[in-house]
């Protein structure tokens, strides 16, 4: 059981309360450029993204969000778009009230919406229209931008205590408070309590997990989580999972974005397959059927078993679009490619499938398991082939 028990509808997409934590991304395009961003758009969405935030940062790409929409529909896409706004948002939002309709969500973060009594005045403009459009609101405080009126605030606030805190736990405190002061301030001038989330990004894991569990203890809101400013590479993965693993174990968490640095030229659909696997991992969710395949050692010289379990990977990836519209369950099937007699039989019996493939010296057979029963004994150089078709088979015949 999650600790947010509130729901909040986003097109399409419900987060918080008991629905699935939902996996969302954003794009690295030039928004203005409305092709480009569509086509990454629907590219996110394929991968299972269901969420997409785009940045609009000025007029240019405000302009552009109808001819995106366009060609989303003509892509036969329909993932909820959120809007990332900074500095500008209250302007961009009033003066494009077709690209204010048009989306999803309005992501506001309240360390960029001006200073002074400009801050509250260009908030309440944001909130103001996402009330006319009916539309949720991410309040996302984010440590780099944190306000630092508040900041200062509660600086000179702790060192009047007898007691103060360091300066780490003050500034836990200070997103804390910003996140939930602009919530407040957010329902105060008519935004639903049930159309707001809020995120807290941190870019260290400790600070991120301490961040969260004090901020689940102090609202309802559904919360968005992701490392900011992750990284790149394993760096990233493993800094963005060890802290989110975590918060999720704990109920901690609605909807999540793993915020990774592409390699140059990479496809940004790494960063949700990342974020699917993590939610895989902890079985919060299914997505694909998992293969499980042991790591090889001296008993198995030969690469052939890493190949099979490549290739029935890449079978099941490239399969899913289609098994999901057809075979409901087929996610949660686990197929077992092992490399030899230590643990390949013991393994492939767990599985739903199981192959167990002959160590360096064992005899060049190898059987196959079915629900944990030895069906058929595989031999010759089609191994891979036929063991495919009998993935496909089960498929055929178990998920219906």
């Amino acid at each position: 059981m999650r600790s947010s028990t509130t729901q909040v509808q986003v097109g399409n997409v419900s987060i918080g309360g008991n629905a699935p934590i939902v996996v969302q991304s954003m794009t690295n395009t030039d928004t203005a450029d409305a092709k480009a961003t569509a086509e990454q758009i629907a590219e996110l969405a394929k991968a299972g993204s269901e969420l997409v935030r785009i940045t609009i940062n000025n007029q240019a790409a405000a302009q552009a969000l109808p001819k995106i929409k366009d060609l989303l529909l003509l892509a036969n896409c329909h993932v909820p778009l959120v809007g990332d706004f900074h500095f500008n948002g209250h302007k961009l939002l009033n003066d494009n009230p077709e690209c204010a309709q048009l989306l999803d969500k309005y992501r506001i973060n309240p360390g960029n919406v001006g200073k002074g009594k400009r801050r509250d005045e260009q908030f309440a403009q944001m909130i103001e229209m996402a009330c006319k459009h009916n539309k949720p609101v991410r309040i996302g405080v984010n440590w780099g931008s944190l306000d630092p009126a508040v900041l200062a605030r509660l600086m000179d606030e702790n060192s009047q205590q007898q007691n103060p805190l360091d300066n780490t736990a003050i500034m836990h405190q200070a997103v804390i408070t910003s996140a939930l002061e602009s919530a407040a301030a957010a329902e105060e001038i008519g935004l639903p309590h049930n159309h707001i989330i809020l995120s807290c990004k941190m870019s260290g894991v400790q600070d991120l997990i301490a961040v969260y569990q004090t901020l689940t203890t102090q609202s309802d809101y559904p919360l968005h989580l992701g490392l900011t400013e992750a990284g790149m590479g394993s760096k990233g993965i493993v800094s963005s999972t060890a802290a989110l693993a975590i918060l999720l174990q704990q109920g901690i968490g609605d909807t999540i974005r793993i915020s990774l640095t592409p390699e140059p030229g990479a496809s940004r659909t790494a960063e949700v397959k990342v974020a699917q696997e993590i939610l895989q991992s902890l079985e919060l969710r299914a997505f694909t059927p998992a293969v499980i395949a042991c790591p090889g050692c001296g008993r198995t010289t030969s690469t052939y078993f890493q190949q099979l379990a490549k290739d029935i990977q890449t079978y099941l990836n490239e399969q899913m679009p289609v098994w999901k519209e057809t075979h409901q369950g087929v996610e949660k099937m686990n197929v077992a490619v092992m490399g030899c007699v230590v643990n390949g039989p013991g393994e492939s019996k767990h599985a739903n499938i199981g192959i167990s493939l002959p160590g360096t010296g064992e005899k060049p057979v190898a059987p196959v398991y079915v629900d944990g029963s030895k069906t058929v004994t595989l031999k010759g150089n089609h191994i891979a082939e036929e063991f495919q078709q009998i993935v496909n088979d089960y498929v055929k015949t178990h998920y219906v």
